[in-house]
């Protein structure tokens, strides 16, 4: 009982925390022999009404008004829900996640979002306003599953449109990179930033889907999907490898904009010490003849600028043989 209490109590955080306040936007739209019910920010009320029509978990209902709840797969008798997280792709900085719940029985499929998922966007409104029908055909002609392989198809094919813009701004950063003009360090660390974003994402993706499929296969397919759910698999795999070849591409980027930069700031420190070193005769004689006692070329020596003469030839000479023997040594030479 004291467990069930403290559950009950979290779960009502959770509900504080993530509820929306408003009641969203629902679309339902009848396939074939089977209702698909899209909740765009939905309400407590809206969900309770479902959860008693379809006999779900109050707990998943509770992880759908949250939002964020790690990736899951729940598997009931008579339905299976799961939680997935996509990236939405915005112009100018990407979102740390969007979350997509789902219920899916062999009669009804309910989908709940924030309405910021472009893609399952408009497959909702192709297959509800029919504005798509050679899509909305194929997204209702068969069963849950097949609605379900289309939702998730949508997508996985939007991350390799991120993965597109990533790899743009990995090109804009190489010429950034080897530009001395140009600073690149605040580019390099917002895009390790949205690659590693993308990593955490992704990596459970794999995960749930295979876990999805097989499932969903089992029973609720009208028809084996195996292949059908392998592609979406395949282009998972591909987002993975991508982003782990970006995530090392940036790496070498970083390092290397290190290096020139180092190598940049050395060189500036060269000049300054060359500079210094090369003042230091000039330095060294301002002391001594600042001090008050007689030394060569003083007001007792012939001529009006003896002293002036003296000190300008006692600096000159060292620095020129200093300069004369830094260049030798290649120095100067960049």
């Amino acid at each position: 009982m004291k467990g069930e209490f403290i559950a009950r109590k979290l779960r009502h955080a959770k509900k504080a925390a993530g509820e929306s306040a408003s009641g969203g936007r629902a679309t339902v739209t009848t396939g074939g022999g089977f209702t698909w019910t899209d909740l765009q920010n939905p309400g407590r009320q809206h969900m309770m009404e479902l959860a008693k029509e379809y006999n779900l978990n109050m707990l998943n209902v509770e992880d759908c008004l949250t939002k964020f709840e790690l990736p899951k797969l729940d598997v009931y008798p008579e339905h299976v829900f799961l939680i997935l997280h996509f990236p939405p792709l915005k112009s100018t900085m990407m979102p740390r996640h969007s979350q997509l719940s789902i219920f899916m029985g062999k009669d009804f499929l309910i989908t709940v979002h924030q309405g910021d998922l472009s893609p399952l966007v408009e497959l909702v409104d192709a297959c509800s306003n029919g504005a798509d029908p050679e899509r909305k055909d194929r997204a209702l002609r068969g069963s849950t599953a097949v609605l379900l392989h289309e939702i998730l198809d949508a997508l996985v094919d939007d991350l390799l449109h991120t993965l597109r813009k990533i790899m743009a701004n990995l090109e804009e950063i190489e010429e950034v990179v080897f530009d001395d003009r140009r600073s690149a360090a605040r580019k390099i660390s917002l895009l390790r930033r949205e690659i590693t974003m993308l990593r955490r994402i992704v990596g459970p993706l794999k995960r749930i889907v295979l876990d999805t499929a097989k499932q969903v296969n089992r029973s609720f397919a009208t028809e084996d999907l195996t292949l059908y759910f392998d592609d979406v698999i395949d282009h998972i795999d591909k987002v993975v490898e991508t982003l782990e070849e970006s995530r090392e591409t940036m790496e070498i980027y970083k390092d290397t904009d290190f290096m020139l930069s180092t190598e940049k700031t050395n060189k500036v420190l060269a000049i300054l010490t060359i500079i210094f070193t090369l003042a230091i005769p000039a330095t060294v004689l301002g002391t001594f003849y600042g001090m008050n006692i007689n030394l060569p070329g003083g007001p007792e020596e012939p001529g009006t600028y003896a002293i002036f003469t003296t000190v300008i030839l006692a600096s000159l000479i060292p620095a020129a043989v200093m300069f004369a023997y830094f260049k030798r040594l290649g120095w100067l030479n960049n």
